[in-house]
């Protein structure tokens, strides 16, 4: 086990130092006499991140933790797939081949323990190949896996309780693949808890990733939610690996040595506030913009932010520059957290037929008058076929050109067509042949229509199953969560709602009328958002988010005025598929701690996922078509940012 570093033992020197933040002085890794601080890295943001970021942390981080997160609803669906056709798959194999396999030793002897939800659809098999791959290399780790996500067992049940898609409505569908619940840090802190080096779960929320280290560290109590919050916060802002020290940020250009980019440490105090830095000598950003960013990453309400464990309250949350460590630390506090809700949220999957994607290069004049017209050939041609053959025409089809900015809607620019394209074609249909037909006939238009097409990517597209999301929530008593350590498996108690929690939440209305509490200037000044602020997008199956923060305290009424929840719904309009309205697509909420806005798209993603057939079924793009909204007829609002 690691030990966990009191004041001046064994520090680096640069550690040692007094770090000084606007509210002060603080001792990063000496908050105090007698006070210990707990190191947590986070090595991966998703199935398929870098293989440099662990042996950074493990080399270079002087971490007690080494946390990776590899799931996400698509990975789900596809690790559901994978074991359908391998029983002993199923889970992220790149965690054992990639991730510690080749550090095993070193992560023994310096007693750095390891936490991931790499185990997927199947912890058991992931646990077992680690045994295996450390058996080879000659190293005694005690491997635990977390169980009692899969809750498959119970489907029958469900299907009779007639329980409804949570967002949608929907009914429970027959054909269900998957169902896991989204655990959260108890079994964690249970397994280190009884000295697992290595723990391995199944579906469980990122941020438990991190909170589970730090209950078993500090002893948290289940019923200090404002300590869980702050904890959930820490794992929150490293999941995503990178993002959070540089990765994806708005001023991309500002960002060095994006191929040695520092992966994020968090270290945490006994009360809840904490540094969050990377490892020395590696490139990246560590600001209060780039940490920010990640705070509004993927989040809906930042008041009522829920987990199994708490509801989370960030709307306050500050981030701070370290003094003399601007561009590699930040300090961050001020979560608050309010008791967890009596249920769990349990994603499922359903097979509803088939996709196929496929991707054409044009070239030459009028390549996107050639890329249109060759689509709708090759789609005229192949419903012929279907025709002849009896066949349903598709389900749902998409047909866009990239390089004609056809994603950005009524809001393209373009006034030049190019000299080169791509034509995008995905189609879904509930027959896997009649894909098939369509898989064929792309190739043929490369000497049968318009000239310059010079090949699909990737070949000949492949036709695949379609596993959609179904979301709803399970009452936690219904869940049995055990934790295994060798031959002993205990099952881990889920601590009961203490109250019930009756948070009023700002609503627009609320937001409207705080306009009048700062005089809005008007001028002869325009402003492209990105001048004004920071953003990134993330996806919640069909929903997505986009969180804004503000360059400047003094941009923030300005924003509030103009950056409207209507006024983003009239802006990204062309994501949109159903007719609800403008109030009920876009809900905006404030985070004044840290000057920004979050902003939650409902139903803009086409089915999100798997399920959609856009080039970002994500919605990473979001928040980049957003930054080119513009704030007019405003004064000079740089004079207000100097003065």
């Amino acid at each position: 086990m690691a030990s966990l570093r009191k004041a001046g033992t064994g520090l680096p020197l640069y550690l040692q130092r007094i770090w000084i933040t606007r509210r002060g002085i603080r001792h990063f890794g000496q908050t105090a006499a007698n006070e210990r601080t707990v190191r947590i890295g986070c090595a991966s943001g998703f199935w398929g991140d870098t293989a440099v970021s662990a042996p950074q942390l493990i080399h270079k981080g002087n971490i007690d933790f080494l946390v990776s997160d590899y799931l996400s609803e698509i990975t789900m669906s596809l690790l559901s797939a994978a074991k359908q056709k391998i029983p002993t798959m199923g889970y992220a194999p790149d965690f054992v081949q990639v991730g510690i396999g080749p550090y095993l030793k070193v992560i023994k002897q310096k007693g750095i323990r390891v936490v991931s939800n790499a185990g997927g659809i199947n912890p058991q098999s992931c646990a077992d190949a680690i045994r295996e791959t450390s058996k080879k290399n000659g190293v005694d780790l005690k491997v635990a896996i977390v169980t009692g996500d899969d809750i498959m067992n119970q489907k029958v049940e469900l299907e009779k309780s007639g329980v409804s898609d949570m967002f949608s409505g929907m009914k429970f569908p027959p054909n269900v693949t998957s169902m896991t619940a989204y655990l959260g840090a108890s079994a964690i802190k249970h397994a280190l808890d009884l000295g697992a080096d290595v723990v391995v779960t199944g579906r469980c929320t990122d941020s438990a990733l991190a909170l589970g280290p730090l209950l078993h560290s500090f002893k948290w109590s289940y019923s200090d939610y404002d300590l869980l919050a702050a904890g959930s916060l820490a794992g929150h802002l490293i999941e995503c690996g990178a993002q959070s020290t540089g990765g994806i940020f708005t001023d991309w250009e500002s960002v060095p040595d994006w191929h040695n980019i520092g992966f994020p440490i968090v270290d945490c105090s006994p009360d809840g506030s904490f540094v969050l830095t990377k490892s020395p000598g590696t490139g990246g950003l560590v600001t209060s913009g780039t940490v920010a960013e990640q705070l509004v990453y993927e989040i809906g309400d930042p008041k009522r932010y829920i987990l199994p464990d708490v509801i989370c309250d960030f709307s306050g949350v500050t981030v701070e520059p370290v003094k003399g460590k601007e561009t590699e630390a930040v300090f961050v506090s001020g979560a608050k957290g309010l008791p967890p809700t009596d249920s769990y949220k349990i994603s499922a999957t359903y097979a509803d037929g088939y996709r196929l994607t496929a991707v054409c290069l044009v070239f030459g004049g009028r390549a996107v008058d050639k890329a249109r017209k060759t689509a709708d050939a090759i789609i005229t041609r192949v419903r012929g076929i279907f025709k002849t053959l009896g066949l349903e025409d598709f389900s749902k089809l998409l047909v866009n050109v990239i390089g004609a900015e056809d994603s950005f809607g009524q809001q393209k620019t373009l006034t030049k067509m190019p000299r080169e394209c791509t034509v995008w074609i995905a189609a879904h249909h509930k027959e896997k042949r009649a894909l098939e037909i369509l898989a064929r006939e792309i190739a043929p238009a490369g000497t049968g229509m318009a000239p310059g097409l010079s090949g699909i990517v990737g070949g000949r597209p492949k036709v695949s199953p379609v596993l959609k999301l179904f979301s709803f929530l399970q009452p936690k008593d219904k869940i049995k969560i055990s934790v295994s350590l060798g031959d002993r498996t205990e099952e881990v108690e889920v601590s009961p709602v203490q109250q019930q929690n009756q948070q009023t939440r700002l609503n627009e209305e609320e937001e409207v009328r705080r306009e009048d509490e700062v005089k809005i200037e008007k001028g002869s000044h325009s402003f492209r958002l990105e001048e004004l602020a920071f953003a990134r997008s993330g996806d919640k199956g069909n929903h997505c988010n986009i969180g804004v923060i503000a360059r400047h305290p003094s941009f923030v009424p300005y924003l509030r005025h103009h950056l409207t929840s209507s006024a983003v719904e009239k802006y990204m309009s062309h994501v949109f598929e159903d007719d609800r309205s403008a109030s009920e697509r876009v809900v905006r909420y404030e985070l004044p701690g840290i000057n920004g806005f979050n902003f939650v798209l409902h139903n803009s993603l086409g089915g999100g996922g798997i399920a959609s057939l856009r080039c970002d079924p994500q919605g990473k793009a979001f928040a980049q078509m957003l930054l080119d909204f513009r704030i007019e007829n405003v004064p000079d609002l740089m004079k207000l940012k100097i003065s």
